[in-house]
């Protein structure tokens, strides 16, 4: 048994696993060898890299059983700065030496079961030695488990705490293990990193690691030697790596690669000598940041006297500010940032008093403060304005940039908070706002640090809330919901829910804009509380008496915040009886654009959206142009993961025609990250007030009062609420709302007086006068640093990596204009006195604008820097020196300006990489190295390519192309990459020579780019590039003194052309006689040779006269025309129909076809009915849009649908009949596209050319002459002259422009004309004498089938290879466009040099578009329109129509008409304005209102009511201002009475009041116009009535014509604001009561009481109507009725409620719907009536 037993422990103790955790033992020292490299670069060889190198010895020994101690000897750095790996590292002794002097003493450190734990070093060891120390001790952590052999862990590191995978290899043969280990640095429970500048970059937790574009991993390798005193590490090795992917492309990455390795030497029993100095705790192995944050990735600055330092900077920046380049004063302008950022308040406000009295100074000295972003700086700032040292200027400037870049501390915080009571802000008030918002930021930046948000913080924002309400500023209420929206914190929600009367039935008084910015409001909480912010959401956009505006903006949010699928679905259901139709259209809209997203982020809300729109009906997304809208315009790429989306929020008003809120942002995704770039709002109210009539006292007149107290007697009616002109904006940047500015009558006045002391318009445009003359003079800078953005992390040797933006933007200007007017302005100026006076203005202007990015990628610390550096630089210069002279009286301009000198860069885009090396303790040693190896660029020929004989333009763009050779095979040698310089490189000069003006502009190209080793965006990017555009001087005969443009208007035009032939003789202000001018105007010009083959054709031209009487067509057809749809609309047919052999064969089969089909019959509409069915069914395959297949057979399927209806003809095979040229006889259908067009549209450019010159006829309207003015008077430059034509049936144009230099007879010939009333035609030559080039155009209207439609076709006879060239790049993407937007497309030929477009209006609001080009035909049907067209069904269209009606000019106003509310009444149809039709007998002799004004001005009033002498007859009254008109029939005449008095029809009355009214007779009836009012057109006939209002009177009125408000739904709204169940109660509810005794209308309206048992209790009950029935009076039978539906409230049958207590509508619920009988005739046989 005892040997068994023994047996088993010695079994046991064999198996169990050698102890494998690293033992240092007292009294020994165990001496390694220690090397580590870190290096920047691209992974491919030949391309510079930077890095650094350490290496030293290392003496670990043990001091008790946790603590050790480890001495650092002969530390070694070394720099590298070259092309790996050819080159090689550089010692660099300064830096050694102050690493070893920090490495001196002893670290010690706790080290047990090879976990490190606290780490001490001396006091004053910098933090960049003790993490370099971190990075050697790191080396020793390892965690082993002794029962596994492969396992993972979040095991804590320099990095952090991340997820590392362990693999153990024991060898105990060999007594030896291998441990491998490695870590992702991407999945870390808690990652050392530092981000500054991005805070309002939002990451997505639910994005896939595999879209990061920062990679990282670190990979260790131990090698373990062990017996029975414990396990040493004899070898280790680790590999750290980050891969940074810019445009995530696998092949295109930066990368950083740091390596670490550790050599067991020797192990000796000398002790290591324990530290002399105390040391300090400094953590674990977790990196601490220090030095390194303040470092901004710029070139090191030794620094030693801050004062002295900056103010040697300010004085060469404006001292030296001629001899410095913008890159250079960028640079010093960043180094005093970082200067600013360590000297505290005293030292700023000694550098303030040297400067401040200095103006140039002022603002280098005041945006580097406010970049600085330190607690001093924010203080000085503060203190400035306080004492009023600032101008308004630049608080206005330095605030928000202030605000933007200082740190989000507690301190700070503290110091902002102080802003917001500070007098001199509260003065102001844009200031005001700036402060608020602003502090609103810092609390979200801080906040997003800390978590939860200290109360205090917020507290500010909520006192300006409460005392807001408490007063009732709505100004204040908007800015505290904006501060508080951009704090965004859930602690304020419960502010912000006061302001919503969803939850606090104490804000509906408030304005609609303050419920709005409340819901806005909740859009940054919904980050941190999304499922809170969806519920508040939810509920306001469910709640139906909220303003549609505030529900859409409760839509917008709701959907930000990204509501899972049961939300969506809901909102969906919810939208099926949604009674808003602008809410429905836009959640609807908004659904359907996010179904479309293709962004990782939102494809959960994508789907739901998907599925949710499923449910709702389509009409909702064909809703016409006055319903809400959204537009959505976005592209995502998920190859390199990054894109953008442009969303527009449309927020109709039903008071407005067109949006009164427009929302617009533009938000950016890159990786998994999503930023709001911008957003801008525009919200309007009350608008309509500005663009009419003013200062009418409508309240003052007779009908206010009546409209008040017919108020009383309509139950329920109230007035709208009053609107106040107003318009308020606000923009965002970066999510963050910065300004925010309301605009209203108030406020313009008060800017006025601000400005110039004035609210009187007139004063100010004197003001503004008198200040241009007294001139500008002066010189202004702006540096700005724009962004600055850092992203840092540990590496394994203890260094750190960052990733760095910084940029920075220089403005300059320098000005001297001088401007004299004569006569001077008088002192009782008027505008009109200013078009009688001579200007003459000198100026000097020179402005620039520099704009410059540094990003980095690499070590920056306080000692020394190395990396990658890119640097992208915008540089524009121009100088405008010119004088100008100004005739207002005589229409003359001329501007004079100096020549082309001296070469001049306008604008340049420059960007390079280097690989950069410094360091702070050896000046001088700044090693920069451009990633490519060194080659020269191909040399660029002095002169360009040779131009074609045949010159298009006087300056042709002629191109110089070095050749650029592509490498086949990729060379991985640094050698042989040295000489490919040539492969990589290329230049490009684009010029365009103006020799005439002695000057030429140059687009010049350069670029040396790594792409010919891995095609990828990154490695394009990488090299040099730029562009520029030069202006240089043209070598010319004789020297030029000035450049001369001279614009001559009116009858003296003519004067100002220049005779080529004679104007060196000739004086140049030379007036000749105007019968000369016009006799010779031809030859001066030297376009006689233009109109010479035209007149020779047009005499050789027989006239046809066509005698075909005119047709007179329906708008919409007739039920026999063909119709344009077929069932292959939506494919293109797989056969051609182009001209080919045997197309007339196709003809004759068509021909018979007509006559087997229609017989005997020789009607053209039979014929061309019977012809176009035979041709659809000659093809009976379909094919869908296949791009770029020519051959027309691909993706072809039989089509038996189509077969049979042989009917049905696709859209593009009908003929297009212009309207002045239509032939009965003529097919409709178009079987052949070259013989598609008229017998007029053969030669577009042959009726042009058969034109006359306007100046055999005509003086010329303008002439403009540009020259260049010669010492020996010698003129060269280019003229135009401008001649045009109006008469009453046509009109036309014709421009000129010819090259005045020399013998030169380039020309440029514009010819447009308006034929008649349905045609246009325009061309336009160019070349010599107009003769080589031509482009021809031809605009019509006709008829496409039997639809009204328009044609524009182009013909281009001859153009220059460069346009074809750009046509036919254009026309490469025009299948993959059509297919996109789900157009179909046919392969077909046609003519070689035309296009044509033909719309056709199917209906007001579709049309159907058919595009043909030479080999493609595109078309598409029933495209919505925007706006409906002014036509509708009846509405005749004549080929011939009369000479007075213009289509074409009254196009646009037909369409604004359109816009304005149309309301009839005929008999018993009513139409209202939003075009709901309903009918309705008129009780008689009861007048109704059929529309009034509901606003609260209560302009006009108009009744109507049914005679009761005959059904057919009406009679109205209108009541406006004092005035009451009544129109009526008596013994079958129209009669007319104003105020009572009897009126003659036949002669027109036009009021004298303050607001016009003008009555007079049209056709057989009479109509009343009072714009003034609202009124643009009443019409009334007897039978019919019509009335027209403004569209400014849209969602103001009320009555039977409704509310022209968009909402269909609830047209039949009641005086009380209940809708009617019918359009019986509907109407009854309009009538007016009148007085039993004095009018003739017997019926008033009564509540009801009706009893029966409740359904769901089967009780008896007694129910009471809630509105009120029409029932005739006390005495008075009825003698008529009718059933209408009634809502009825219901109480128990032993209720003491009785029908007399009934109280008002609105203030008890419907429980039942009943029919009951209303009354609509009454017979009274006595009433009690006083005497």
């Amino acid at each position: 048994m005892k040997g068994l037993v023994l047996a088993l422990m010695l079994a046991l103790v064999g198996g169990q696993k050698q102890d494998l955790e690293p033992v240092f033992h007292t009294g020994k020292t165990y001496i390694y060898g220690y090397e580590s490299f870190i290096l920047h670069g691209l992974p491919e060889g030949g391309l510079a890299m930077a890095g650094v190198r350490l290496s030293c010895k290392l003496e670990i020994s043990c001091v008790s059983h946790s603590d050790h101690l480890l001495q650092i000897r002969s530390p070694k750095l070394e720099e590298y700065n070259g092309f790996w790996p050819t080159d090689h590292f550089t010692p660099s002794s300064r830096l050694t030496e102050t690493i070893t002097a920090c490495f001196s003493q002893a670290f010690r450190f706790e080290y047990t079961e090879g976990q490190v734990g606290s780490i001490f070093a001396p006091e004053d060891c910098p933090i960049l030695c003790t993490n370099l120390v971190r990075g050697i001790l790191n080396m020793l952590q390892i965690t082993i488990k002794k029962s596994q052999n492969v396992y993972e862990l979040q095991e804590a590191g320099i990095e952090g705490i991340c997820q590392t995978r362990y693999v153990i290899q024991d060898d105990s043969k060999n007594n030896r293990a291998t441990i491998s280990k490695s870590k992702d640095l991407t999945d870390c429970q808690e990652k050392v990193v530092r981000n500054m500048g991005m805070a309002y970059i939002r990451p997505c937790p639910t994005c896939p690691q595999k879209i990061r574009n920062i990679k990282g991993t670190t990979m260790f390798t131990y090698k373990m030697k062990y017996d029975d005193s414990g396990t040493v590490i004899t070898f280790a090795t680790s590999e750290h790596m980050y891969q940074i992917s810019p445009f995530n492309e696998p092949n295109g990455a930066v990368v950083m690669e740091a390596r670490q390795e550790l050599v067991l030497v020797n192990i000796t029993s000398s002790p290591t000598s324990p530290p002399k100095t105390r040391l300090k705790n400094q953590g674990s192995l977790r990196y601490h940041f220090a030095g390194e944050l303040l470092q901004m990735p710029i070139p090191l600055i030794r620094i030693k006297n801050p004062d002295y330092q900056l103010t040697e900077m300010l004085r060469q920046l404006v001292q030296n500010k001629e001899e410095e380049t913008p890159k250079e004063a960028s640079a010093k302008f960043l180094q005093m940032i970082r200067l600013f950022r360590i000297v505290n308040l005293d030292q700023i406000e000694s550098l303030w008093v040297q400067f401040a009295n200095d103006p140039p100074y002022r603002p280098w000295f005041l945006s580097a403060i406010c970049a600085a972003g330190t607690t001093d700086t924010f203080r000085f700032l503060k203190q400035k304005i306080h004492d009023e040292k600032l101008n308004i200027w630049e608080v206005s400037l330095t605030l928000p940039l202030t605000f933007h870049f200082i740190t989000p501390n507690k301190q700070n915080l503290e110091v902002a908070s102080t802003f917001l009571t500070c007098p001199q802000i509260q003065k102001a008030p844009l200031h005001r706002i700036v402060v608020y918002l602003g502090y609103g930021s810092m609390v979200n930046k801080y906040c997003a640090q800390t978590s939860p948000c200290p109360n205090e913080l917020l507290q500010p924002l909520h006192d300006l809330a409460t005392e807001a309400t408490s007063k009732g500023d709505a100004k204040d209420m908007a800015l505290a919901l904006k501060a508080i929206g951009n704090a965004g914190e859930p602690a304020s929600l419960k502010r912000i829910l006061k302001f919503l009367p969803t939850f606090s039935p104490a804000a509906a008084s408030l304005p609609n804009r303050i419920h709005a910015d409340a819901v806005l409001a909740l859009r940054k909480i919904s980050r941190k509380d999304p499922a809170k912010v969806r519920e508040i959401s939810l509920q306001v956009f469910m709640d139906n008496t909220l303003a549609p505006n505030v529900r859409m903006v409760a839509c917008v949010v709701l959907f930000e915040a990204k509501p899972p699928l049961p939300t969506v679905t809901a909102m969906a259901s919810s939208l099926l009886t949604e009674p808003s139709l602008q809410v429905a259209s836009f959640t609807y809209l908004h659904m359907k654009a996010l179904a479309e997203s293709r962004i990782p982020q939102l494809y959960a809300l994508s789907a739901a959206c998907n599925i949710a729109i499923k449910l709702v009906s389509p009409r909702l997304g064909r809703l016409s142009y006055r319903y809400s809208k959204v537009i959505h315009v976005g592209h995502y790429s998920s190859e390199y993961e990054a894109g953008a989306i442009w969303r527009v929020y449309l927020m109709n008003s039903p008071s407005t025609m067109f949006p009164s809120d427009i929302i617009t942002k533009v938000r950016g995704y890159y990786a998994s990250t999503a930023t709001d770039i911008i957003e801008v709002a525009l919200r309007s109210q009350g608008l309509t007030k500005l663009i009419r009539k003013q200062n009418i006292p409508f309240a003052k007149y007779d009908t206010y009062k009546t409209l008040k107290e017919l108020g009383k007697t309509l139950l329920g009616w109230k007035e709208l609420s009053p609107e106040d002109p107003l318009v308020s904006t606000y923009v965002k940047i970066l999510g963050q709302e910065i300004a925010f500015v309301d605009i209203d009558k108030d406020a313009i006045q008060q800017t006025m007086m601000s400005l110039t002391g004035s609210s009187n318009w007139q004063t100010v445009v004197k003001k503004a006068l008198e200040e241009a003359q007294r001139g500008v003079s002066g010189q202004w800078t702006l540096p700005v640093m724009v962004a600055e953005a850092r992203h840092i992390v540990p590496t394994v040797v203890g260094l750190p990596l960052e990733l760095s933006l910084c940029s920075a933007m220089l403005t300059q200007a320098v000005a001297n204009v001088d401007i004299k007017m004569s006569p001077p302005l008088s002192d009782n100026f008027r505008p009109s006195q200013f078009l009688e006076t001579n200007m003459d203005i000198h100026a000097d202007i020179k402005p620039k604008a520099y704009f410059h990015v540094i990003t980095m990628m690499g070590i920056n610390t306080q000692y020394f820097q190395s990396g990658l550096e890119f640097h992208a630089e915008f540089n524009a210069n121009t100088t405008m020196k010119f004088d100008a002279r100004i005739n207002m009286k005589e229409k003359n301009l001329k501007i004079e300006t100096l020549p082309c000198h001296q070469e001049v860069e306008l604008a340049a885009v420059r960007s390079d990489i280097y690989a950069i090396s410094r360091n702070m303790e050896e000046e001088g040693s700044e090693k920069k190295s451009q990633l490519l190896p060194g080659g020269e660029v191909p040399s660029i020929p002095d002169e360009p390519f040779q131009a074609s004989k045949r010159s298009s333009v006087p300056g042709n763009w002629k191109q110089s192309n070095t050749p650029s050779v592509i490498s086949k095979e990729l060379q991985q040698g640094s050698e042989e990459a040295q000489h490919q310089s040539v492969r990589r490189a290329n230049a490009r000069i684009f010029c365009s020579k103006f020799e005439s003006l002695g000057c030429s502009a140059c687009l010049s190209l350069k670029s040396r780019n790594s792409a010919f080793l891995r095609n990828t965006y990154l490695h394009k990017l990488v090299g040099e590039l730029e562009a520029k555009i030069v202006l240089k001087p043209v070598q010319t005969d004789a020297d030029i003194d000035k450049i001369q443009l001279e614009i001559q208007g009116g009858s003296k035009a003519a004067s100002k052309i220049i005779d080529v032939a004679s104007s060196g003789s000739k004086e140049e202000d030379e007036i000749s006689p105007y019968e000369d001018i016009r006799s010779k105007l031809k030859k001066i010009l030297g376009i006689e040779n233009v109109f010479k083959v035209a007149n020779k054709t047009q005499h050789h031209k027989k006239r046809v006269h066509r005698t075909d009487k005119t047709a007179v067509t329906d708008l919409w057809g007739d039920p026999s025309a063909a119709p344009l749809y077929s069932s292959s609309s939506s494919s293109t047919d797989s056969t051609a129909d182009g001209e080919e052999p045997g197309q007339e064969h196709k003809k004759d089969e068509i021909r018979q076809s007509v006559k087997k089909r229609g017989g005997s019959s020789s009607s053209s509409g039979r014929r061309s009915s019977s012809s176009s069915s035979s041709v659809s069914s000659a093809s009976s395959k379909i094919c869908s849009s296949s791009g770029e297949d020519h051959s027309g057979d691909r993706h072809c399927s039989e089509d038996h649908a189509y077969s049979k209806q042989q009917e049905n003809i696709p859209v593009y095979q009908f003929w297009f009949k212009p309207a002045d040229e239509q032939d009965p006889g003529r097919q409709v259908l178009n079987s052949s596209i070259s013989s598609s067009s008229s017998a007029s549209d053969k030669g577009i450019s042959r009726a042009i050319t058969q034109t006359k010159f306007l100046g055999d006829s005509k003086l010329p309207v303008l002439a403009a002459v540009l020259r260049a003015i010669h010492r020996h008077k010698q003129l060269t430059g280019l003229q135009l002259v401008l001649y045009t034509d109006t008469q009453p049936t046509k009109s036309r144009i014709q421009i000129f422009v010819s090259n005045i230099t020399g013998l030169s007879r380039w020309k440029l010939c514009a010819d447009a004309s308006l034929i008649n009333s349905h045609k246009v035609l325009g061309s336009l030559k160019w070349g010599k004498d107009c003769q080589d080039y031509q482009i021809a155009t031809q605009i019509a209207t006709g008829q496409f089938a039997a639809y009204p439609a328009m044609q524009m076709k182009l013909e281009w006879p001859k153009v220059p290879s460069t346009v074809q060239t750009t046509a036919r790049w254009f026309y490469s993407f025009l299948p993959g466009a059509a297919y996109v937007l789900g157009w179909s497309q046919r392969q077909q030929r046609g003519p070689s040099q035309q296009a044509t477009l033909v719309m056709a209006l199917t209906s007001p609001r579709t049309c159907v578009v058919v595009f043909k080009l030479p080999d493609l035909t595109i078309y598409a049907t029933a495209i919505r329109l925007p706006l409906p067209f002014p036509s509708g069904p009846g509405t005749p269209i004549s080929t011939l129509p009369s000479p007075d009606w213009n289509a074409f000019a009254q196009a646009t106003l037909s369409i604004l008409e359109n816009l304005k509310g149309r309301c009839s009444f005929s008999r018993n149809t009513i139409k209202t304005f939003n075009g709901v039709e309903f009918n309705y007998s008129m009780p008689a002799n009861c007048y109704h209102v059929l529309v009034q004004d509901c606003s609260p001005e209560l302009k006009f009033l108009v009744m109507v009511k049914r005679l009761e002498e005959s059904d057919d007859f009406t009679a109205i009254n209108v009541r406006l201002a004092s005035h009451k008109v009544d129109m009526y029939v008596s013994n079958g005449l129209i009669q007319l009475k104003i105020n009572g008095v009897q009126s003659p029809t036949d002669v027109p009355y036009t009021s004298n009041s303050d607001a016009s009214m003008m009555i007079s007779s049209e056709n057989e009836g009479l109509s009343l116009k009072a714009p003034d009012y609202g009124i643009d057109k009443i019409y009334y006939d007897g039978h019919r009535l019509e009335i027209q209002v403004a569209f400014w009177m849209a969602g103001k009125t009320c009555g039977i014509c409704g509310k022209y408000d968009a909402e269909k739904d609830r047209e039949y709204q009641m005086p009380s604001g209940y809708l009617a169940k019918d359009a019986v109660s509907f109407g009854q509810s309009w009538i007016i009561s009148e007085d039993p005794c004095a009018g003739a209308c017997k019926l008033q309206r009564k509540f009801v009481k009706i009893e029966k048992p409740v359904a769901a209790e089967k009780k008896a009950a007694k129910c009471f109507s809630v509105e009120p029935v029409l029932h005739c009076l006390e005495g008075c039978s009825a003698t008529g009725s009718v059933p209408v539906s009634v809502g009825f409230h219901c109480v128990p049958a032993d209720s003491t409620l009785s029908l007399e207590g009934q109280i008002r509508p609105g203030q008890k619920s419907e429980d039942v719907v009943s029919t009951v009988s209303a009354h609509t005739a009454c017979s009274c046989h006595q009433q009690s009536c006083p005497a």
